[in-house]
């Protein structure tokens, strides 16, 4: 006859879980300890990282560049007819196409996510945009675009291709990159006006590592790369 009482019941494996010793000499457990539930992020923590992701979204360097090629065509562009043959070979190689090109990876599953975060699918997509790029210079150069515009985009081709070696080793901020670049091209074009704006850099940068998708070391290289690319040609154009 088996056993009753106090005697029957034995503890099972190291976790926590409560058995009972049958016939059949093995332990039938009982119940099992659940693993502690997470502690849910405050309000305030909450907020946070909803602000961060809003300026994180608003801020990426698809609208960025976008923004700033309807400024540059606005203002060189002898006219309205001229406006808008510059404004849609600039924007739909700097800004429309890589982002339609990365809707298209991402919903065919060929990129974990929009962000690119893994290193190997990043330095790919690079690549391609690279070539959109020195496309899109080469485009402008025979539209006969103002030099302004078709220094910027041989700038963000230049930046493209850097951040298409780092990505091999290391995940440099191109939205911080991408905030940077514009602005300085606006201070080239408008003076001391849009410096306020410049405030946009250092809250992206909080932003990209709020949401841990960079070091404050890789936000403050994507900074500076912005900054240094668009200096370089618009040296390199004459412009300055």
């Amino acid at each position: 006859m088996a056993p009753v009482g106090p005697a029957a019941y034995a503890f099972g494996d190291k976790r926590g879980t409560l058995g009972c010793r049958c016939n059949t000499g093995r332990v039938e457990p009982a119940f099992a300890v659940r693993p502690p539930t997470p502690l849910r992020p405050s309000r305030r923590q909450r907020a946070l990282n909803d602000v961060a992701h809003i300026f994180s979204t608003i801020c990426n360097p698809f609208a960025t560049s976008l923004a700033l090629f309807v400024f540059i065509a606005h203002e060189t562009a002898t006219g309205t007819n001229a406006f808008w043959p510059l404004f849609f070979t600039s924007t739909a190689f700097t800004s429309i196409g890589p982002m339609l090109y990365v809707l298209w990876l991402y919903v065919s599953d060929r990129i974990t996510d929009l962000d690119m975060s893994v290193r190997a699918e990043r330095e790919r997509v690079f690549s391609v945009f690279v070539i959109f790029y020195a496309a899109g210079t080469c485009a402008l150069y025979l539209l006969h675009a103002p030099r302004l515009m078709t220094a910027t985009l041989a700038g963000y081709a230049g930046a493209s291709f850097v951040v298409q070696y780092i990505t091999r080793y290391w995940k440099i901020s191109t939205h911080a990159l991408g905030i940077t670049a514009p602005l300085v091209v606006l201070v080239y074009l408008f003076g001391t006006q849009p410096l306020p704006f410049f405030v946009l850099i250092p809250l992206v940068g909080w932003s990209r590592i709020r949401l841990h998708a960079h070091t404050p070391l890789q936000v403050a290289a994507g900074t500076c790369l912005g900054a240094g690319s668009v200096l370089l040609f618009l040296r390199l154009f004459g412009l300055i």
